[in-house]
C-alpha cells in the first residue's frame, strides 16, 4: 500500500489491485491509472506469470508470412517478456529486438534459448544481446529510434492490451514514431471491460482504428472466440490485425 497526499490533512491511500488498478480507500472509487513498473516487476519476482504462454501464438505462425520479410529482417517485439514467440521468430531466421521491464524475464529468456548474452548499458537500463537477439531492459517509453535502429516490422502480441486506456494512445504513437511506422502484426482482445479488470485490457476494433488509422491501412486477418472465455470470467474475442503503412 502506498500513501499519497490529497487535501491538506487527508492522506489518500491507494491499493494496487491484482489487475493493476488503483483503489482509493478514502472515496471508495476505483480508477484506472497507468499500470506502473512496480506492478509488472512484482509479477515476475513472485513468478505470477500466468500471462506467459507455453507455445508460440497460432496467429503468429499462421500470419507471419503476410509481412513478406526476408531472412535476417529485424522484428521489434515490445513488452516481450520471455515469450516463446521470440524463439519461433529466431527459428524463422529473423533478427529480433525486444524491450522488457523485468530483468528476471530477460535473463530467463536467454537462459531458455541457451544463449550467453553480452550485457551493456543504455540510457534506460541494460541491454542483453546474443546471436540475432537483442533485448533492452527498461521502459519502452525510454527507447528512442536511435537506440532501436531500423526495424522492418513490429509484432505486438500483448503490449497494447497490457496497458490501460489512459496510456494506450501514448504507447501507439510512440511505437509508430520509433519504428518509423513499420508494418505491424497486432493481437488484441475484445470483451466487456466492466466484467473483468485488466490486464489484459479490452481493446476493440473502434479503438484500434482510432489509434492507428492515421498511419496505417488496417486489416483484420482473423478473429476467434477465446475458448472458455477470458480466464473463465467472460466471453472474449481475440483478433490479429495487419497494419500496413500508408503510402507517403
Amino acid at each position: 500500500m502506498s500513501s499519497h497526499r490529497g487535501l491538506p490533512g487527508k492522506p489518500v491511500c491507494l491499493l494496487i489491485s491484482e489487475g493493476g488498478w488503483y483503489h482509493d480507500e478514502e472515496t471508495g472509487r476505483v480508477k484506472e491509472e497507468a499500470v506502473d513498473e512496480l506492478f509488472w516487476q512484482k509479477k515476475w519476482e513472485q513468478n505470477q506469470i500466468g500471462f506467459h504462454e507455453p507455445t508460440p501464438h497460432s496467429f503468429l505462425v499462421r500470419y507471419f508470412s503476410s509481412l513478406h520479410l526476408k531472412k535476417g529482417a529485424c522484428v521489434f517485439v515490445p513488452l516481450c517478456g520471455k515469450s516463446l514467440d521470440i524463439h519461433w521468430l529466431l527459428t524463422q531466421g529473423m533478427t529480433v529486438v525486444g524491450v522488457e521491464l523485468s530483468r528476471i524475464a530477460v535473463e530467463s529468456l536467454f537462459q531458455e534459448l541457451g544463449y550467453t548474452p553480452s550485457v551493456t548499458e543504455w540510457d534506460g537500463g541494460v541491454t542483453f544481446e546474443a546471436g540475432k537477439l537483442r533485448v533492452y531492459v527498461g521502459n519502452v517509453f525510454d527507447l528512442t529510434a536511435q537506440e532501436l535502429g531500423g526495424v522492418r516490422a513490429v509484432y505486438d502480441r500483448a503490449a497494447l492490451t497490457a496497458l490501460p486506456e489512459s496510456t494506450r494512445h501514448k504507447y501507439a504513437a510512440h511505437i509508430v514514431s520509433i519504428t518509423q511506422a513499420a508494418p505491424q502484426l497486432l493481437i488484441t482482445l475484445d470483451y466487456e471491460q466492466a466484467l473483468r479488470k485488466g490486464p489484459p485490457f479490452s481493446v476493440g476494433e473502434e479503438e484500434v482504428r482510432q489509434l492507428y488509422a492515421a498511419s496505417y491501412e488496417l486489416e483484420i486477418l482473423e478473429s476467434e472466440d477465446v475458448e472458455g472465455g477470458l480466464k473463465g470470467v467472460c466471453p472474449a474475442v481475440e483478433m490479429i490485425w495487419h497494419l500496413k503503412p500508408l503510402s507517403k
